[in-house]
């Protein structure tokens, strides 16, 4: 059976303790702060080999030859495979496109492609097997960007595409292609007062999960094998590795472990297969673990862009007109490119409301690394291109940008530029007030009766200055997120939510194969079950795929949809109890048959409050238990010509300001803080919200002045695969960051909730660039922003 939509409100009391709305502590938090807990890369097996991968040194190559032989003669090797070894034909995988080679085979595409694999009793003993084996290459011309990849002649990334996008893009090389187009650009055009061109380019992130990949995989006595594994998506997973394990999906038995964060590096596969391939040839279980190093070239990244836009407006501030073109840079092989494109295309003009539109993204095959999934999923490369063009804009017409903004939001109603009406509420206008109205901070807050704090300015404690040349500058920037999987996927979620006493209490199970990987979803899980059947005591199974799938934790969309299973599973257990109750005790009193009854505090009661019976004494011996999908209301393609459709299910926004310290003759920059206002619909777990918003604040400062993979432009080799020069915001880089959550409920989603995670990463990067053009007077057209590109030494 499966349930479409849910009821907005309460269908239940929720006077039990622990229940939604309450900021309940994790149940992992304590272990994870302490060390306590285990992730992936604890696991541990008796008599387990390691699994080592060995990784291409060049980016586009033929590879003419393999050896093993010295590999496999290494005492303590058990075994060595490349593409010849693989049991099955079926050699690829991908998420939407098979396109990914699960090792080499003729070619090489990118830098640290997988070519072989080795299982030895010792991880060293692995890795020096692994460079032993012998690679002879011949290396191929690159393609690295939009020129290279569409050339008259230009070298083909995938010789025999036979995708379902293959059809309609007008190169080869072109992952997706997705225009939209909607009124009439061209005559808004000739309307415009004012009109404002700009090119950006925005720079390629890494999720930099703290969790490396790891994952272990135990051969089973049925021929099977069971694999635990770190992950976003246990099921998408099991569809990709059973084919080339050739086995059947009930075969390959996948159970979560602990997740260092994802933040969609792990929505695609990394060793999962190796791990498995290694386990079933040589009959011992196997362990992998990247190192850092590794890590870099085993998960897909953000994409880099190229984005240009055109603005019009009337001298009364109104935009008349949007034109863009965004191109995205997909790497190697597809992963989620084709979604990040109807991404980028459909919320390129930002939350604002135009008529006029004329858009198109699309995403390269290149010889880069591999892009894929990442917090934002292609509304972060849009937002930073379209909050840069509207304080242009507003500049051009001596406005104040808020202001600007302000004039333009959308509300419920508007139409996106893809024709779908916004039907929940839209408060731009209200957050970019509330974010403007927030206190600001003091000047000058490095200034104390002892001299000058340097951890207070640009440059730290590298002491650099004393506030000599140091200028403020303050930015602004909104943003608009889809939630939930788009485009006509199908997008549900399963529940198995079970009732039963156990010891003279009520206990409720609930397994979904949803992945925490570090948002929080098992404590809002125990939060609504405890809201809907009223119990105290509530045990979260741990994800595995012996229950229908969950979906992938990504998209801002599990408490929505597996919540939305839970809510859904639990009422139905609900109603099986009170029915329940009214067969064994209805004789009791004449309210089990008149009254509205509830689950509160582990009993039955009226909706007046009189208690009718204890739980326990309802279910006795007996076990109420259901497993149930749930989805939300169905969604559909854009038009591949004009890109109209009913697209999303669900639109989040979030506003920021930034205020921010520059040393403008080093070039350094201190973020003061980075204020955020963000309606969240209906905040199930109050303090879980402020610190995904804070979280995801911090994620996009770290793109807009620090993060950035470097791709040689001549070898397309990565130049910084390290946390050594791959820079990331510590403690220290971070500011405060006062939140302001508006709760205006969504009437369509569960409780009204929003999802929540991926909004804040928008706006927060725009907003500290708006700061600092503020401060230097700098027109930034690029993230990140480094020393270079404020002191003209670039």
């Amino acid at each position: 059976m499966t349930a479409i939509g849910a009821p907005t409100g309460l269908t239940q009391g929720s006077r039990t303790k622990g229940g939604i709305g309450e900021s309940t502590l994790r149940p992992d938090g304590v272990l994870k702060v302490t060390g306590e807990f285990a992730y992936a890369s604890d696991m541990w097996h008796e008599d387990m080999l390691w699994g080592q991968i060995l990784r291409s040194t060049v980016a586009h190559a033929e590879i003419v030859s393999v050896d093993t032989g010295e590999a496999l003669a290494t005492p303590g090797v058990y075994a060595v495979m490349t593409y010849d070894d693989l049991p099955t034909d079926v050699r690829h995988y991908g998420l939407e496109i098979r396109d990914t080679p699960v090792l080499a085979h003729g070619k090489v595409r990118h830098h640290g492609e997988p070519v072989a694999i080795v299982a030895a009793d010792h991880p060293e003993t692995a890795r020096r097997a692994a460079a032993k084996i012998k690679v002879e290459y011949r290396e191929l011309p690159l393609v690295t960007d939009e020129a290279t990849a569409t050339a008259p002649g230009a070298v083909l990334v995938h010789e025999h595409r036979d995708d379902h996008h293959s059809g309609h893009v007008p190169h080869p090389n072109i992952v997706h292609r997705q225009p939209i187009v909607r009124g009439d650009a061209a005559a808004a055009a000739e309307r415009a007062d004012v009109i404002v061109t700009g090119d950006y380019h925005f720079g390629m992130q890494d999720q930099a999960f703290l969790g490396p990949e790891s994952g272990l995989a135990v051969p089973g006595e049925d021929g099977g094998v069971d694999l635990y594994i770190a992950t976003q998506w246990l099921h998408s997973d099991l569809r990709q590795i059973a084919p080339v394990l050739g086995l059947p999906e009930d075969k390959v038995r996948m159970t979560l472990s602990g997740v260092g964060g994802a933040f969609g590096g792990r929505e695609d596969l990394s060793m999962q297969i190796h791990a498995c391939l290694l386990a079933l040839r040589t009959g011992k279980p196997v362990k992998i673990v990247y190192n850092r190093f590794e890590s870099f070239f085993g998960h897909v990244h953000r994409h880099p862009a190229r984005l240009h836009y055109e603005h019009g407006a009337t001298r009364d501030g109104r935009l008349t007109h949007v034109r863009c073109r965004i191109v995205l840079d997909g790497g190697a092989y597809a992963s989620a490119s084709p979604a990040v494109v109807g991404n980028a295309a459909s919320l390129s003009v930002g939350p604002y409301a135009v008529d006029d539109v004329d858009i198109e993204a699309l995403a390269l095959y290149s010889n880069n690394p591999p892009c894929g999934a990442m917090r934002g999923f292609g509304a972060v490369q849009a937002c930073f291109a379209y909050e840069a063009q509207m304080d242009k804009v507003a500049a051009e017409l001596g406005l104040d940008p808020v202001e600007f903004r302000r004039i333009n939001a959308m509300e419920q109603g508007t139409l996106m530029p893809t024709g779908q009406p916004v039907d929940s509420p839209a408060p731009v206008a209200e957050l970019l007030r509330r974010v403007k109205a927030m206190p600001m901070p003091p000047e000058r807050q490095w200034e104390s009766s002892e001299g000058a704090d340097v951890r207070q300015l640009p440059g730290g404690l590298s002491n650099t200055t004393h506030g000599e040349g140091v200028v403020r500058g303050v930015g602004y920037a909104v943003g608009i997120k889809n939630v939930g999987f788009s485009e006509g996927f199908e997008d549900y979620s399963t529940a198995r939510v079970r009732l039963e006493a156990v010891g003279g209490r009520p206990v409720v199970t609930v397994h979904t194969a949803m992945a925490e990987v570090g948002q929080g979803g098992v404590t809002v899980h125990a939060q609504i079950a405890r809201t809907e059947l009223g119990v105290a005591e509530v045990t979260i199974r741990p994800a595995d795929t012996r229950v229908g799938s969950a979906g992938s934790t990504s998209a801002s969309r599990q408490t929505y949809v597996t919540g939305g299973a839970i809510k859904n599973a639990c009422e139905l257990v609900r109603e099986r109890v009170l029915e329940l109750g009214r067969r064994k005790l209805g004789s009791h009193h004449p309210a089990w048959a008149t009254a509205e009854l509830l689950l509160e505090g582990g009993k039955v009661v009226t909706d007046g409050g009189e208690v009718l019976a204890d739980l326990v004494d309802v279910l006795e011996d007996e076990a109420v238990e259901v497993e149930e999908e749930w989805r939300h209301r169905p969604t559909e393609p854009f038009d591949l010509r004009t890109g109209q459709g009913d697209g999303h299910v669900q639109y989040s926004f979030a506003a920021h300001r930034a205020v921010v310290e520059v040393d403008t003759e080093l070039g350094l920059v201190k973020v003061i803080e980075l204020a955020c206002a963000q309606d969240v619909g209906k905040a199930l777990n109050p303090l879980s919200v402020i610190g995904q918003i804070q979280g995801g604040t911090v994620q996009g400062l770290g793109i807009a002045v620090m993060e950035e993979i470097v791709v040689d432009p001549v070898t397309a080799k990565v130049r910084n695969p390290s946390f050594t020069d791959y820079l990331l915001p510590t403690i220290l880089d971070t500011p405060a960051l006062p939140v302001d959550v508006l709760e205006l409920a969504d009437d369509h989603a569960p409780y009204g909730l929003r999802g929540v995670g991926e909004a804040p990463t928008l706006s927060s990067t725009p907003a500290v660039l708006a700061a600092i053009r503020d401060a230097t007077g700098l027109a930034l057209d690029r993230t990140p922003v480094r020393p270079e590109h404020l002191t003209g030494t670039a």
